[in-house]
């Protein structure tokens, strides 16, 4: 089948591929400055607190941005004022309640956790969270008109930004407080939120409409997309906190050094992810089941060839990778790597599995799916902690994966008829396609 909509993926494939080179570079990299400026307990504290509050955020990215990318593509230019009057008033509630949240929870976790400094931290990123939202709004409204400019730039200011104050920090020998992190986060977090602005002004000229019934449609449309949105980080998070809880937030370090290293392979699937949903949403309106079949397929291929080459660097030099990012502080994370390296060959299949079911309109069965295995995985992952420590919390990730794998595959197949092989024969065949177009006009002369 001929890709209809070359130009799309071309222009936002390039756009999101330099978003997430320059999350590699700047993301990753402040990841590596972290592990080097901060002393394991401090890092392994900082590590549990940035875990927590990205719960909140995901739940706000869960609730509003789906649904209104969904909304905005598939209803009429004159009902989109509604729509957006409502996804503010919407992220704008759901941010207030986080925010109640967090102020909440902060002592009891500061006393869970051992680390009285830390309610503070809490208090002080409610604030973060404002500046957050308003973002991230900007950044959904762009997203749903298929352009991803202003995105980039934005990201990039926010992140290359808390990465110099990072670098600085490790050529100067300067130790940091975990309070003046958030202050350098919630800085460049503003000053994304202004330069985006500009980006989406344009859609932004529209008058108010409140209209509860909208306001209703969009949640509950939301609240589906949210399971499947949460899920990764909310297992990743859960498994630190337990971790931190059961062991030590020494112990939770470890587990999120091997997590980051092994997340590199994320990359390329949160980048499709980001392009394939409102393409996704618009073929299925115009031409049914199988062109979001063979968008499925071709993209778990694709996603699966570029993971492949990476994974097989980690599964066989797992001491070598850790040393050089992490140093010799970090050794007990080497028995880790290579069980969350397989675990990341799943990452294209559910992240993909979601995407697709939501835009088609099967977000329940996505939610149901997703519940369940988060309640499997948390309560194996706590048994096994309890059991086998550290090592413990990866197995279960991984059986957890693997039960998830095969009841996604069963859904697939009733819903569009997709069939798992076809993604492997698309990832062997990413490898010649790739040699042919791109390196044999400049190596095969």
């Amino acid at each position: 089948m001929k890709d209809p909509n070359r130009h799309y993926w071309l222009r936002s494939g390039s756009n999101t591929m330099i978003l997430n080179t320059q999350a590699l570079l700047f993301g990753f990299g402040g990841f590596y400055l972290l592990v080097h400026i901060l002393d394991k307990h401090h890092f392994g504290i900082w590590a549990l607190f940035i875990a927590t509050v990205t719960i909140f955020e995901m739940v706000r990215s869960g609730l509003v941005q789906n649904a209104l990318i969904q909304f905005l593509s598939s209803n009429r230019e004159e009902e989109h004022a509604e729509i957006l009057s409502a996804s503010f008033v919407l992220s704008s509630l759901i941010t207030v309640i986080c925010i109640g949240i967090n102020i909440a929870i902060a002592g009891f976790l500061a006393k869970l956790w051992h680390y009285p400094l830390l309610a503070n931290m809490f208090y002080l990123y409610s604030i973060v969270y404002i500046m957050q939202s308003i973002l991230t709004q900007f950044q959904w409204i762009e997203q749903a008109r298929l352009s991803f400019k202003g995105i980039l730039y934005s990201t990039t200011l926010k992140q290359a930004g808390f990465f110099g104050y990072l670098l600085y920090c490790f050529f100067t020998h300067f130790s940091p407080s975990l309070n003046s992190l958030i202050y350098v986060t919630g800085f460049f977090t503003l000053a994304g939120a202004v330069l985006q602005y500009f980006f989406v002004r344009q859609y932004l000229s529209f008058h108010f409409t409140y209209r509860f019934g909208r306001i209703k449609k969009m949640f509950h449309y939301g609240k589906y997309v949210l399971a499947s949105s949460i899920s990764g980080i909310v297992t990743n998070t859960l498994n630190q906190m337990m971790l931190g809880t059961l062991m030590s937030p020494d112990t939770a370090g470890v587990y999120n050094v091997a997590v980051k290293i092994s997340n590199l392979a994320d990359l390329p699937t949160n980048a499709l992810g980001t392009i394939v949903f409102p393409q996704s949403s618009k073929r299925f309106a115009g031409q049914g089941k199988e062109a979001s079949k063979y968008l499925y397929e071709k993209s778990v291929g694709t996603l699966l060839a570029l993971l492949i080459p990476f994974v097989l660097i980690l599964f066989l030099f797992p001491s070598f990778v850790i040393h050089v990012i992490a140093g010799g502080r970090y050794a007990d994370a080497i028995p880790l790597i290579r069980i969350t390296a397989l675990t990341c060959l799943f990452s294209p299949f559910s992240r993909l599995f979601g995407t697709i079911l939501d835009s088609i309109g099967k977000t329940q069965y996505n939610f149901l799916v997703v519940i369940l295995f988060l309640s499997f995985e948390v309560v194996l992952n706590y048994f096994m902690i309890r059991r086998q420590g550290l090592m413990g919390a990866i197995y279960a990730t991984f059986i957890a994966n693997v039960i998830f794998f095969g009841v996604m595959q069963v859904i697939l197949r009733r819903e569009l008829r997709v069939n798992v092989l076809n993604t492997f024969v698309y990832a062997f065949r990413f490898y010649p396609e790739f040699w042919k177009m791109y390196l044999k006009p400049v190596f095969g002369k």
